[in-house]
């Protein structure tokens, strides 16, 4: 089942892989203008779009300006999109796994 399972897996993610693609580089883009506005560097702004976008939030990197704390949101918003989507593909891929090991 668990081989069932990462066939669908794959099988769902190369279907919605566009639409991950772009949410990945709004992500990415977002993070860099935040990290041109707050003067950090290219690895701490891909460091920050990534935490930030995932919900973790350490709070070692934050912005300060009004720009970029907007922009910040517009990167957690983007993330939760981004990690809902694979959520859905994982269940969806789940289920059909499932649904294929009870048919005789």
């Amino acid at each position: 089942m668990r081989r069932q399972f990462l066939v669908d897996l794959w099988a769902g993610l190369r279907v919605v892989w566009p639409i991950l693609s772009v949410l990945l580089l709004i992500m990415v883009g977002l993070g860099v203008a935040v990290g041109v506005i707050e003067g950090w560097t290219l690895r701490d702004s891909l460091y920050f779009t990534f935490i930030s976008g995932l919900t973790i939030g350490y709070c070692d990197l934050v912005p300060k300006t009004l720009l970029a704390r907007a922009l910040a949101i517009a990167i957690g918003i983007t993330g939760v999109l981004l990690t809902g989507l694979v959520a859905a593909v994982g269940v969806q891929a789940l289920l059909e796994a499932m649904r294929k090991h009870r048919e005789p």
